[in-house]
C-alpha cells in the first residue's frame, strides 16, 4: 500500500471516531465523478487529454485489471465452495469436580492442534480452494449458565477428542447443538452489540500468560490466582433473557500476516519482527556518555532494568513456541421482544473489558475494533441514517459469529488477525481446575469411565 493511501486511510478512521462523520465509498465515488465533471468544464483540454492517453494506454492495463479481479472472485468461490462442502460440529467441554490440571496441559493440546496441512502445492490451495483447518474455541454465557466449545471440522474430532482426553482424563467431550443457532438474533428482537479484537501493540509482544501468573506448576487451591476465573464470573453473571458469545478462532501460522519487505528485500516474519522489538529494548538499556577526547556521544555498556530483562525473555519464550493466526470476537445479545433490558455496562463496557487481566501498560492485550465499536453514538449520527447501518453490522457480526470465519470470504476480518503462541492462547482458553468455583460453570458431579479391558465375560 502506498504511504500516503495508509495515512489517508487513518485520517478517516480518526475523523470517523472523533466526530462521528463516516465516509462510505459511494459518497467519495461520486465526489471523483463530480471532480472530473468540474475539472472538464475548467480544463477541457488538459482533462480530454488525460482520458485519450487512458484510453490508448488500456491495452496495457486493463487486461491486468479485469485478470486480477476475475482471479480474486475465483479463488473466493473456490473457497466458499470447499467450506461448504465441509461438516462441522460442536463439541462441548464438561469438566470435572476435581480438574487440578494447569493451562500447561492447555498448550499441549493447541500444540497438537497446529497442522498445517490441506494447502500444500498451488493446485490444491487456489484451483480447488482448499484450505488449512481452523478450529474455534468458545466460552458462552446462555442465560448466565457458562458453557466451553470446540468448533470443528467433523473429520477431526478424534482428534481433538485425543488430545483432550490425553490431557483431561476427567472432562467429557460430547457434541452439543449449535447455541448461536437457537436465537434468531433479529435487531426487532434482540438487542446484539459486538465487536472483534486486536492486539494493542506489536504480536511478538505477548500478553500476561499463566506462566506469569505462575500457573505453569500445581499450587495449593487457596494460593491459585487463575485470570480466566474473572472472566467466567463475569460470564455466570449474565441473566437469563442476556447471552454472551466469545469465540477463538485459530489455524497454523504461515506469515500471510506478514507480506511486507526488510530494506534487504527480505520477507519480513514474526520472528524477525521480534529481533526488531529486541534490538529496540537493548538500545534503551545503553546509557549514552560523552568521550571526553573526542567529545562525541557514544553508547553506553547496556544495563537493563528487571523490567527489560524479562519483557526480553518474555518476547524470546514466546516466538519459540508454534504459532497460529488468531481471531478474537465477541457478541452480546438481549430479548428485548421479551422485555429484557439492553445493559450498557455489561454488554459493552464489560465485552470490551472482558480480557484486561492479561494484559499491562509495558505488554501486549487487546483493543476492541470492526462491527458495533466504531460507532461513537453522536446526536447527529441518527439523522445520517447510521441506526439503520447498525442493524447491518448487528446482523453481520452475529453471521460472522455462527459461521465461525475470520479469514476468509464472506467474513474476512483478516486485518485484524493476530498472531499468537500457545502459551497465550492456553492462558485465554483452558478448563479451569477446581480452583474456579464459579457455581454458574456446569461440572460432572461424578467421574465416569469404561470397565477393564481384562474383565472376563
Amino acid at each position: 500500500m502506498l504511504p500516503f493511501l495508509k495515512g489517508l486511510g487513518n485520517w478517516v478512521e480518526n475523523l470517523t471516531k472523533q466526530s462521528g462523520f463516516r465516509i462510505n465509498e459511494w459518497p467519495i465515488f461520486i465526489l471523483g465523478l463530480t471532480l472530473l465533471f468540474l475539472s472538464f468544464l475548467f480544463m477541457p483540454g488538459a482533462v480530454a487529454l488525460a482520458l485519450e492517453l487512458a484510453l490508448f494506454l488500456a491495452p496495457v492495463w486493463l487486461p491486468f485489471l479485469l485478470l486480477s479481479g476475475a482471479w480474486l472472485l475465483w479463488v473466493i468461490l473456490k473457497q466458499s465452495e470447499f467450506i461448504a462442502s465441509q461438516k462441522h460440529i460442536l463439541l462441548e467441554l464438561i469438566p470435572p469436580r476435581n480438574l487440578i490440571k494447569t493451562p500447561l496441559a492447555m498448550e499441549t493440546v493447541f500444540a497438537g492442534l497446529h497442522q498445517g496441512g490441506g494447502e500444500g502445492t498451488w493446485y490444491v490451495k487456489y484451483i480447488k480452494g482448499q484450505t488449512r483447518p481452523w478450529f474455534s474455541f468458545e466460552i458462552a454465557s446462555i442465560g448466565g449458565d457458562v458453557h466451553f466449545f470446540i468448533w470443528t471440522r467433523a473429520a477431526w474430532r478424534r482428534l481433538i477428542e485425543a488430545q483432550i482426553y490425553a490431557q483431561y482424563p476427567g472432562v467429557q467431550v460430547v457434541e452439543a447443538v449449535d447455541y448461536t443457532r437457537t436465537v434468531s438474533a433479529d435487531p426487532k428482537d434482540w438487542g446484539v452489540w459486538g465487536c472483534d479484537f486486536k492486539h494493542s501493540k506489536e504480536d511478538p509482544l505477548p500478553i500476561k500468560t499463566y506462566v506469569e501468573y505462575g500457573l505453569d506448576k500445581v499450587q495449593k487451591e487457596p494460593e491459585q490466582v487463575d485470570p480466566l476465573a474473572n472472566l467466567i464470573e463475569y460470564l455466570g453473571s449474565f441473566r437469563k433473557d442476556e447471552q454472551l458469545w466469545l469465540q477463538i478462532i485459530i489455524r497454523t501460522h504461515k506469515g500471510e500476516k506478514y507480506k511486507k519487505l526488510t530494506k534487504e528485500g527480505k520477507a519480513w516474519t514474526w520472528k524477525e519482527e521480534a529481533q526488531v522489538l529486541i534490538q529496540k529494548i537493548r538500545e534503551q538499556t545503553r546509557d549514552k556518555y560523552v568521550d571526553p577526547v573526542t567529545g562525541t556521544e557514544r553508547p553506553g555498556f547496556p544495563n537493563p532494568t528487571k523490567g527489560q530483562s524479562e519483557k526480553i525473555a518474555a518476547i524470546e519464550r514466546n516466538i519459540s513456541k508454534q504459532a497460529f493466526d488468531v481471531g478474537l470476537r465477541g457478541v452480546y445479545l438481549v430479548h428485548t421482544a421479551r422485555g429484557g433490558k439492553f445493559d450498557v455496562a455489561m454488554g459493552v463496557a464489560g465485552l470490551t473489558g472482558a480480557f484486561k487481566q492479561f494484559q499491562s501498560e509495558e505488554w501486549n492485550g487487546f483493543s476492541p475494533t470492526g462491527w458495533l465499536s466504531i460507532f461513537s453514538d453522536y446526536p447527529w449520527e441518527k439523522a445520517l441514517g447510521v441506526d439503520k447501518l447498525k442493524d447491518k453490522f448487528r446482523k453481520g457480526v452475529v453471521e460472522a459469529f455462527r459461521r465461525r470465519q475470520f479469514f476468509y470470504e464472506p467474513a474476512d476480518a483478516g486485518k485484524n488477525a493476530m498472531v499468537m503462541s500457545t502459551e497465550e492462547l492456553a492462558t485465554i482458553f483452558h478448563i479451569p481446575s477446581a480452583a474456579v468455583v464459579t457455581p454458574s460453570l456446569e461440572r460432572i458431579q461424578s467421574p465416569t469411565g469404561e470397565a477393564p479391558a481384562n474383565l472376563p465375560v
